[in-house]
């Protein structure tokens, strides 16, 4: 592999200038963190899920992100209309697939909403993304399980049989199209100890691709992003409450020095 010929800071400072709308339906257990990394990016967060509104805000947003952490039915329902608002207008989708492989319900409910055609970028773990490209396993609630085999080839056969961009999250995080890989390698040990830094790693991804569509770029730019932040956040924390309430800090303070430093994608 090689360094990617990509400056993530050139994205998110164009998140900053634009700020754009990121129409979320997502997890209730990180609501608040999806909506305030966004907000400390630079972006503007919005949290809608009723069913009598989802297709109204879709309409006036930049994009949209689902996230099926807790699942209901009804939600699923408040995610489908969303989603073909959001198509029409032509915004990115971002579906966040947590827990898929779990239980036979969120199993049903990522495929009915990949079935629908208007996802563009499908994010997960490795066992997550595994289970949708068919494989047998299972996701140990939202913890990610060891996936034999070639993930990124996994994925990016993913990629070409559904037409959209798949981002595998991990110690190395994978972003393909099908065609093109790209491998993030920024991050922090301490940001798998927090509850919602897969969540909000979705939301950032959201953020980036309303300014950008290439989805591959946007893709690796957000979670080099996200990354660079967790590193910073790690320096000097004392576990994952100083490092969560330090992580919003990095983001907000993240400058192009900082970024062009550290920063890790390589294809």
């Amino acid at each position: 592999m090689k360094k990617a010929r990509l400056n993530a800071f050139a994205l998110l400072k164009l998140v900053r200038q634009q700020r754009p709308l990121v129409h979320h339906i997502t997890n209730w257990v990180t609501i608040y963190d999806c909506a305030a990394i966004v907000k400390s990016f630079g972006a503007s967060p919005v949290m809608a899920h009723a069913k009598e509104e989802v297709a109204q805000m879709a309409g006036i947003a930049s994009s949209l992100v689902l996230n099926i952490g807790t699942l209901t039915p009804e939600l699923v329902l408040s995610m489908k209309t969303a989603a073909q608002s959001a198509h029409k207008k032509g915004i990115p989708v971002v579906l966040d697939a947590c827990g898929a492989g779990a239980t036979t319900l969120r199993d049903q409910k990522v495929f009915a909403l990949l079935k629908s055609g208007h996802i563009d970028i499908l994010k997960g773990n490795a066992s997550e993304v595994a289970r949708i490209a068919g494989r047998r396993v299972r996701t140990r609630g939202v913890d990610a399980q060891t996936v034999d085999g070639d993930v990124a080839g996994l994925a990016a056969k993913l990629a070409r049989s559904r037409k959209l961009t798949v981002v595998v999250t991990g110690r190395t995080d994978i972003v393909t199209d099908g065609k093109r890989r790209l491998f993030v390698k920024n991050g922090h040990p301490l940001m798998s100890k927090v509850v919602g830094t897969g969540c909000m790693a979705a939301s950032v991804i959201g953020m980036f691709a309303a300014v950008e569509p290439d989805h591959v770029r946007a893709a690796a730019s957000a979670l080099a992003c996200f990354g660079i932040a967790g590193e910073c956040a790690a320096r000097g924390s004392a576990g994952p409450g100083s490092f969560r309430e330090k992580l919003f800090d990095c983001a907000y303070r993240l400058n192009e020095k900082t970024c062009l430093r550290a920063q890790k994608i390589e294809e």
